[in-house]
């Protein structure tokens, strides 16, 4: 079935002349009146909802407004539950941090990629630190090393500022 957005006219809110009738089976019906496609419709016990406003004539559907909205609201709950939700995770370092530092941080990082995180690892670099820009490309080779086995490089290690950055994510 075609989706309907909220905000259609309904019933005695339709102010065309004529308009294009589609049956709730879906057949159409012709060209009517829209008091004649409204008196169909309620003699079915059912609503008149203009689907296109934009064709000439308006086309219009005899259906249940009510059951129709319901079963969309809960079209898009089962979608909206359905929705990985990736979050990006940070673990930062200093151009200064040490090989047993840097292995507790990746039993950090290996826990967010186990729970299907993205990891930013970022090295911060405070003043002249930023001279020694190959410490912080050593720290993240070292941290990707050791997390090889659940995450890939999505984008590698790039100076942008004082700041190196390298993304992880998880292993498919």
């Amino acid at each position: 079935m075609k989706i309907i957005k909220q905000n259609n006219p309904i019933n005695y809110e339709i102010r065309e002349k004529e308009i294009r009738l589609i049956s709730s089976e879906g057949e159409q019906l012709g060209i009517f009146s829209s008091k004649d496609a409204l008196k169909m419709a309620e003699d079915q016990n059912l609503d008149l909802v203009m689907i296109s406003p934009t064709a000439k004539p308006p086309v219009c559907r005899i259906m249940d407004y009510h059951k129709f909205t319901y079963e969309q609201s809960k079209k898009e709950k089962e979608a909206k539950k359905n929705q990985k939700v990736i979050t990006l995770k940070e673990i930062r370092f200093s151009p200064n941090t040490e090989d047993h530092d840097i292995s507790i941080k990746a039993n950090k990082g290996r826990e967010f990629l186990g729970d299907g995180d993205k990891v930013k690892v970022t090295v911060r670099f405070r003043g002249r630190e930023a001279a020694y820009a190959q410490n912080g490309y050593k720290i993240l080779e070292k941290f990707a090393a050791l997390l090889e086995d659940v995450g890939v490089i999505e984008k590698p290690a790039k100076m942008e500022g004082r700041n190196m950055i390298m993304i992880l994510t998880p292993k498919k």
